[in-house]
């Protein structure tokens, strides 16, 4: 199935020049992505701008791009952080039945490394990886009304999700900075998350190379917007 099917006899022209745009960004060479990474791209993008009926269609072509039930599980999974439940719960049940319906088997694998005991201490550690000493313990650290939010932050979002099995640190971070830079009106978020991944490896033109990806999906303000946030990523290094 194709982004066009609902469209393509009824807005034919449309139908043309959507499906000859993405083809183009498929193509492009500036920074070329291997499929499956693109898709990683194009998943969380979706997931950022709530593209619910666009998301029924790509996880089909994710799956025959390489990308497996687990790690498109764990992007869907992951989006939870920065998007909310309210938001991602309809895209778990979406990703479901796609899964079912092409002969998965539910529950996959679990894919956790921590228990209630190291989540705070494993996610802290993973926030160090990627941000820098700076972010050691920051509950600490902070005002007393941040306490709760900056440990939230390491034991929920990280630890409970940065330590799972199935991507990369690396791949996690383009994925955050997917969500973010997709979903919109969050730009230090989305500046901290290009920086934080130069801190894993993935480098400006990398970055680049994903916003490319995205456009098609999320238009060009938000993605001009995410360019501008990995050049000061990248001013700031």
């Amino acid at each position: 199935m194709s982004f066009t099917e609902g469209f393509k006899n009824t807005d034919p022209e449309y139908a043309a020049i959507i499906e000859n745009f993405l083809q183009e960004a498929a193509n492009e060479k500036a920074v070329a992505l291997p499929d499956r990474t693109r898709h990683l791209a194009i998943v969380a993008a979706l997931l950022g701008c709530q593209g619910l009926e666009a998301f029924r269609v790509e996880v089909p072509q994710a799956l025959a791009a390489g990308v497996n039930p687990v790690e498109l599980k764990e992007v869907v999974y992951q989006a939870t952080d920065y998007l909310g439940l309210g938001r991602v719960l309809p895209f778990i049940n979406v990703m479901n039945e796609a899964l079912e319906a092409a002969g998965v088997e539910l529950p996959l694998e679990g894919q956790a490394t921590v228990t209630s005991e190291t989540r705070l201490e494993a996610g802290n550690g993973v926030q160090i990886e990627a941000f820098g000493e700076g972010m050691r313990e920051t509950w600490k650290s902070c005002p007393p009304e941040r306490v709760t939010v900056n440990r939230w932050l390491a034991a929920n979002c990280f630890g409970d999700y940065y330590t799972r099995g199935g991507l990369t640190l690396a791949e996690r971070e383009m994925v955050t900075f997917c969500y973010i830079a997709a979903q919109g009106g969050c730009d230090p978020q989305a500046t901290a998350h290009a920086a934080g991944n130069m801190g894993v490896g993935n480098s400006k033109e990398f970055m680049y190379a994903v916003v490319h990806q995205m456009l098609p999906f999320i238009g060009y303000p938000r993605s001009l917007n995410a360019l501008s946030c990995i050049d000061a990523a990248a001013k700031a290094q």
